[in-house]
């Protein structure tokens, strides 16, 4: 049984309860006023942002998402540590999510689409709302057979708990704030840019059925991640910047941990891969790079497909009214299919 329209929309309105803590986080920020700059706790906000987003980068996103490379049951429960110790939830819930955004990208069914549903609901909104909560197990299944993984992905707050408590007792609140609160925030931001600001602004290299972009900047704050467009044309590389121009730190150290047996059997593109943009027409390079159009909130397309379906359902409460009247009507009367007919 599908759900109805204002059902859906229901569920993808933002929870504010539920949302307290991610809030939190950001407000904690506000602290680093009265605790000041102290520059190991500036070393320490930068140190957890770089292993943090390589928790998500490398783990979350080309191991667990795309399986890009091979890793030891060890390796691979200490990826999926990292990465939740980013507090964006556990590493089955992320790469569920996220293989079901490549699946539809930029489509209706995509969950995070700014195309769709404009810049905000895909950088954060989709988040902090009831309808992506829970984990798509039935799109994870290759992962979900891991006891260790499922564990983590249910106690995924607890990792980045302790990691705040432990801060606190190692440097006192001034650490805690730039060392988790600050960190964090920027780690949220930087991550969630590849959702949104990587399908609005950048280049075009390859086409691809979604609105993908190349961004050199989103690529240096996300450890290569902002190559989005190389990912999408072809998605299970180890690496995402193809050429030695595109900086991908996540790439090179997984090179680095193949040299010492951490990691194995890297995927790369092939030189056909790589090269296929040669063959397109100055034209359709041309259409590739045209300007797009997107709303800081619901596209105007997007509202007016919401209020179609307030319509719809409307008509069909009607209906269901009248079909429901019709036993008590007279043999005689006319039936309220017949009415509608005449409409």
């Amino acid at each position: 049984m599908t759900a109805s329209p204002s059902a859906s929309a229901q569920d993808e309105k933002i929870n504010w309860v539920a949302s307290l803590p991610f809030i939190g986080v950001h407000l904690m920020c506000l602290f680093v006023f009265y605790t000041g700059v102290r520059p190991v706790d500036v070393a320490v906000c930068v140190g957890l942002y770089v292993f943090r987003m390589w928790g998500i980068t490398a783990g979350f996103h080309r191991y667990f998402s795309h399986r890009a490379f091979k890793a030891g049951r060890g390796f691979q429960f200490f990826m999926a540590l990292a990465g939740t110790l980013a507090v964006q939830k556990g590493p089955l819930w992320w790469a569920a999510h996220h293989r079901h955004h490549h699946r539809y990208s930029d489509q209706e069914q995509d969950i995070h689409s700014p195309l769709q549903k404009g810049f905000w609901w895909s950088h954060v909104s989709w988040i902090l709302c009831d309808k992506y909560g829970e984990t798509r197990y039935d799109s994870i299944k290759d992962y979900a057979r891991f006891p260790e993984l499922v564990w983590l992905n249910k106690l995924h707050a607890l990792p980045g708990l302790l990691l705040a408590v432990a801060l606190y007792f190692l440097g006192g609140f001034s650490m805690l704030v730039w060392g988790f609160f600050v960190s964090t925030t920027l780690l949220y931001h930087g991550t969630f840019t590849i959702n949104s600001l990587s399908h609005v602004f950048g280049k075009r290299r390859y086409k691809t059925t979604d609105t993908s972009r190349n961004n050199w900047l989103l690529a240096l704050i996300t450890l290569g991640e902002g190559w989005h467009n190389n990912h999408h044309y072809y998605q299970n590389t180890a690496n995402q910047g193809w050429f030695w121009w595109e900086v991908d730190l996540s790439y090179y150290s997984l090179k680095a941990l193949s040299w010492v047996g951490l990691v194995k059997d890297l995927r790369t593109p092939s030189e056909q891969v790589k090269m296929a943009y040669l063959k397109y027409s100055p034209e359709e390079r041309a259409a590739l790079n045209a300007p797009m159009r997107t709303s800081w909130f619901a596209p105007v397309a997007a509202r007016k497909k919401a209020a179609e379906q307030k319509m719809k359902a409307a008509e069909e409460r009607v209906r269901e009214a009248l079909a429901a009247a019709a036993d008590s009507l007279p043999s005689s009367a006319p039936t309220p299919q017949a009415l509608l007919k005449r409409q």
